[in-house]
């Protein structure tokens, strides 16, 4: 399912305009990543949590020249499934 299959389905189950559920949709998405950014996690009971992970610097090694390169320190979104959604995918 891609971005606009689930506006259609928003506008669809919440009976609104597609172009009502593409706002709202954007709106929720500009919320989680603001939250995100503030390292904040965001937590939906029964469906999941996300949260910022912090990943090290290390050591890495270009698979071409085999030469060794510095990848620097990262921050990357983490997903962690509820109960009720694992409950629902078994």
């Amino acid at each position: 399912m891609n971005k606009s299959e689930l506006i259609e389905l928003v506008a669809a189950k919440a009976d609104i305009s597609k172009s009502s559920a593409g706002d709202a949709l954007d709106a929720v998405l500009e919320g989680i990543t603001g939250a995100l950014k503030k390292g904040d996690s965001v937590t939906f009971v029964g469906f999941g949590t996300f949260s910022v992970s912090e990943r090290a610097a290390r050591d890495g090694r270009n698979p071409r020249t085999g030469e060794t390169i510095k990848i620097p320190a990262s921050k990357l979104a983490k997903f962690k499934a509820g109960k009720a959604l694992k409950d629902a995918l078994n």
